[in-house]
């Protein structure tokens, strides 16, 4: 086998793990800003359920139950 044409910086090699590990801290970093955020505007929306003695197990019609407090 050949070694003439291997690189330390190439794609392959640590260049490209450096631009593995940024891509993926980038988008975990992105993804828990966004959920902070979601998180942060939803804290104080309250709801309340109504007539929660009418709400059956296995039917779409229970979301219309959930009323928000806002």
């Amino acid at each position: 086998m050949e070694n003439e044409n291997r690189s330390l910086f190439s794609l392959d090699g640590i260049t490209g793990m450096l631009i593995a590990v940024v891509l993926l801290l980038s988008i975990v970093g992105v993804l828990t800003y966004f959920s902070v955020v979601t998180q942060a505007a939803n804290a104080n929306n309250f709801y309340k359920i109504d007539n929660e003695k009418e709400i059956q197990m296995f039917s779409t019609d229970s979301a219309k139950h959930v009323v928000d407090v806002k």
